[in-house]
């Protein structure tokens, strides 16, 4: 992790952390980088926004500075993630820009850019926006004249996107009667008009977002409520999105959790029916539950595990040629329809296969069984959270749990990459062991470093 950018890109309480002088810095920086060496051609720069109530002043911050040094601005309005990389790409745009903190509450905001494909930015030129920010190694340019930015709208950019996740299966979801929770976020935008397109029956939930109430009660990080609506009023199924709309959870049709290990599954396992999974390999993460890799196993299907960050599932994707992989939290990437990961992509894949089988959701998830799994956050400031791998006394209480328990389950002690937490995962057969276990683990930490 850098010292501005995080897993998922620059983050931290809007106005506090993530100010306006930031973000016009991080502008500016971006325009830079990203048309180095471009003979001074004038770039065209993508911004979307989530709904929270510090999105439109950090646009505008992010607008002045990349005008400031001669970009061109094309603002989309609120839309979700994989929507600002779709369009960078359809319109042949130099780089997109996302404000959005995801799944985090709503005083957070974050900063998320792709490159003219439509990925995030590598490590390496996130790097050189950070040295440029933070240590100044480049003076920023000062145009003037004609040489200055400008400004425009794309009305067009939903119809756009909606209309792509829509051609990304054969046929409809007519039929199927869908519970759609949108987090109060940026799928409040999308989501009714994709599902219409579609010819679905649907209820949309959480999609009256007012710029404090984002990810409150409500989306996949909250989804206790949708599962109980679902439960109670004979819905086919659920589909959760955070935020920004990049994640997708789901609940079946007796309200139980179907998270992105299952929908993965899912996916993968169609994918391999069809003939079209690449590589006959899915990609998940050291996060993905053990009852994944056991499900692999069982429908000869390679499994490559990565760091935790869909960023760096998709880095392994595109090097080896896959076409699927994510997270538990529900980044899931198609690589045949997007660069990034896509909650309501994920949900039309997952429903247009219920649809195909004509399965319910809890009979296409009995394909993978969870390995029980407990996980435990630990606040912990940013300038301790690497001390855990130097911490003697923490060190060996992980090593001692992790030949304890053998080969019956796993220890994962890491940093989040966007919040300032450090994340206790046990997976294995007994839940009261590793309950335990990770119960002293997580006591340690907090005693040595909260």
């Amino acid at each position: 992790m850098g010292r501005l950018f995080g897993t998922d890109g620059a983050r931290g309480v809007a106005n506090s952390e993530l100010t306006c002088e930031l973000a016009m810095a991080i502008g500016k920086a971006a325009a830079m980088v990203l048309l180095k060496d471009d003979g001074g051609r004038k770039p065209t720069v993508f911004i979307g926004k989530d709904t929270r109530l510090s999105s439109d002043m950090l646009e505008g911050a992010l607008t002045a500075g990349l005008c400031s040094v001669g970009a061109d601005v094309v603002l989309l309005g609120t839309i979700p993630t994989p929507a600002v990389a779709y369009l960078v790409r359809r319109h042949s745009a130099d780089a997109g820009i996302m404000i959005s903190a995801s799944h985090n509450p709503f005083e957070f905001n974050g900063i998320k850019i792709f490159n003219s494909d439509g990925y995030k930015l590598s490590d390496s030129l996130e790097e050189e926006i950070e040295s440029i920010v933070l240590d100044h190694s480049e003076p920023y340019p000062a145009p003037t004249g004609d040489k200055l930015g400008k400004v425009s709208k794309l009305v067009s950019g939903i119809d756009e996107y909606t209309d792509h996740v829509a051609k990304s299966i054969k046929g409809d979801l007519s039929g199927l009667n869908i519970a759609l929770d949108c987090s109060n976020g940026s799928s409040s935008a999308t989501a009714e008009k994709l599902f219409t397109k579609l010819n679905a029956k649907f209820t949309v939930l959480n999609a009256e977002p007012n710029g404090i109430n984002i990810n409150e009660n409500c989306g996949s990080t909250h989804i206790d409520r949708l599962r109980e609506f679902v439960k109670n009023n004979d819905y086919d199924c659920g589909m959760a999105f955070d935020g920004d709309a990049d994640r997708c959870l789901a609940v079946d049709e007796n309200g139980e959790l179907v998270d992105g290990d299952f929908l993965i599954a899912v996916c993968a396992k169609s994918l391999k029916e069809k003939g079209n999974l690449k590589g006959n390999t899915a990609v998940g993460t050291v996060m993905t539950n053990m009852g994944f890799n056991k499900f692999c196993s069982e429908n000869d299907i390679n499994f490559e595990a990565t760091a935790v960050g869909d960023r760096y599932v998709l880095e392994n994707m595109l090097k080896n040629g896959y076409c699927i992989g994510g997270e538990q939290s529900g980044h899931v990437i198609f690589l045949d329809h997007g660069t990034t990961g896509d909650g309501q992509l994920t949900a039309v894949q997952v429903l247009s296969i219920m649809n195909e089988k004509k399965q319910r959701l809890s009979e296409l998830a009995s394909v993978m069984k969870r390995f029980p799994q407990v996980l435990i956050n630990i606040n912990v400031s940013s300038e301790k959270k690497p001390l855990y791998e130097s911490d003697d006394i923490i060190k060996n209480a992980i090593s001692d749990t992790e030949k304890n328990l053998g080969k019956r389950g796993r220890v994962l002690v890491r940093p989040s990459g966007t919040e300032p937490l450090i994340r206790v995962m046990l997976e294995g057969e007994d839940i009261d062991e590793i309950t335990s276990f990770a119960n002293n683990i997580a006591q340690l930490i907090k005693e040595r470093l909260g």
